[in-house]
């Protein structure tokens, strides 16, 4: 592995039809630059998962910046990504979290970062094949669909009912109904920078309708500083042990699943963008984005995962130096050791978080049927429509199973439907002749889940 960089060209300007390596930079001031940007990339979608499920915003940074330091040594500086917050973990940790507590949810996370460390282990050892057989892509798509769709009910938000003075009080905590002035002012925000902003500006929507939404609540009255008064400049974030409990992996395995076909889908995607054959790598980024999820769980951060909204980066600015990712974590990191910092993140109320999880949840939905357009998934073969229909059901009402000690809720059930109904039609198709031609070769898709 070489940490050195060589200057592209003249370091100020990209010729038309050339990018810029991974081995290679810019002048310094333009790398760092592009390295800021991307951290202003990640940003918006990171920080909704702790505020989401009451993690330290800071702790989740720091770990972030970690894992991304992590993910470049192990894969010998020659694939560039950031590890941000993965989605896929909101609804487990949520429902570990109020069954044992926040360390029961860090013991899940450490979990999922070791499984996908022994994934990555293997890939590497043999490949990705396998990976193509078990999870064809209307089982991926089905997944990623189903996680989406079951976190909807926590984008509106939940009330409880009290009697005050013999009259019928309710109180939102979270979710759109706590504030609905300022979450729909968030959403229009949203969707209008979407549609009437192209590059950079287009792909933060995101982070400027939380923006404006957080702009709103504070004129509204919503928001308290308190917290960001008392707080440090500078200061470690808090760190958080994790405890184990058989009772909740029921709820973090399935995620494992996600994040293969995330870090498999940022290969692809890196890979066809730079014009290189990076296959032998993506046993690597699983190892990696393993360890990094583990390290977060150890010590209070959410689980990481590759992040397409910086390939968006990469794609516009033709940089896919790792030289810009080295600053991109260094950003990262400083601005984890700021608990003023972490606790202005921390005060964005309810009714804007309400707002923006209606547009990223649906859109994780949406993006699970975008892999089965993108693969050109058919429909009409009774194996893919009896897949995606009993998955989906069960994900989006979330069944729940409590065999004993252990508790299976939507998500996993249904990643155990998606993944059983159709390798069990495939082989009984197969034994009786009914099978029809595919209309497409399996495989994982590009850029996998989550992101905006």
């Amino acid at each position: 592995m070489s940490i050195g960089w060589k200057l592209h060209g003249n370091g100020r300007t990209i010729p038309a039809g050339e990018v810029v390596a991974p081995e290679e930079r810019l002048s310094w001031p333009r790398t760092i630059g592009i390295g800021m940007q991307h951290v202003v990339a990640m940003f918006g979608a990171t920080f909704l998962v702790p505020l989401l499920t009451g993690f330290s915003p800071a702790t989740t940074l720091f770990f972030s910046a970690i894992g991304t330091v992590v993910f470049l040594l192990i894969t010998r500086n020659q694939l560039p990504s950031y590890l941000g917050s993965s989605f896929a973990f909101i609804a487990p940790i949520a429902a570990a979290t109020a069954s044992g507590g926040q360390s029961a949810a860090l013991g899940g996370i450490v979990v999922v970062g070791a499984l996908l460390a022994v994934v990555g282990l293997v890939v590497h050892v043999a490949g990705t094949g396998w990976i193509n057989a078990l999870m064809p892509p209307v089982v991926t798509g089905t997944i990623v669909a189903l996680i989406g769709l079951n976190l909807a009910p926590t984008a509106w938000g939940t009330c409880q009912q009290d009697v005050v003075d013999g009259a019928i009080v309710e109180s939102c905590t979270n979710g759109f109904r706590a504030a609905p002035v300022t979450a729909l002012a968030t959403l229009l925000a949203i969707i209008l920078v979407t549609v009437l902003f192209r590059g950079i500006l287009g792909r933060l929507s995101i982070l400027v309708g939380v923006l404006v939404g957080y702009g709103v609540a504070t004129l509204r009255g919503e928001v308290s500083f308190d917290g960001v008064r008392k707080a440090d400049w500078v200061g470690f974030p808090d760190f958080v042990g994790p405890s184990f409990h058989v009772s909740v992996l029921g709820l973090f395995v399935p995620v494992v699943l996600v994040l293969i076909a995330e870090n498999i889908g940022h290969v692809k995607s890196v890979a066809a963008m730079t014009g290189r054959d990076l296959d032998p790598l993506a046993g690597r980024a699983l190892l990696s984005d393993g360890i990094a999820t583990a390290l977060a769980g150890l010590g209070g951060g959410s689980g990481t995962t590759t992040y397409a909204e910086n390939i968006g980066v990469m794609a516009a600015t033709k940089v896919y130096s790792t030289a810009a990712y080295w600053v991109a974590a260094a950003t990262a990191l400083v601005l984890s050791l700021s608990p003023k910092f972490g606790e202005v993140v921390a005060s964005i109320p309810a009714g804007v978080l309400g707002g923006a999880t209606t547009v990223l949840y649906g859109m994780i939905g949406v993006l699970g049927a975008r892999i089965w357009v993108q693969n050109r998934v058919d429909f009409s073969d009774p194996k893919n429509l009896t897949t995606a229909a009993v998955a989906l059901v069960v994900g989006i009402a979330n069944f729940t199973w409590a065999p004993g000690d252990l508790v299976f809720g939507g998500i996993a059930l249904g990643t155990a439907a998606a993944l059983g109904t159709y390798h069990l039609m495939r082989v009984l198709e197969t034994w009786r002749g009914t099978g029809q031609e595919p209309a497409s070769p399996a495989s994982v898709p590009d850029g996998a889940t989550e992101r905006l």
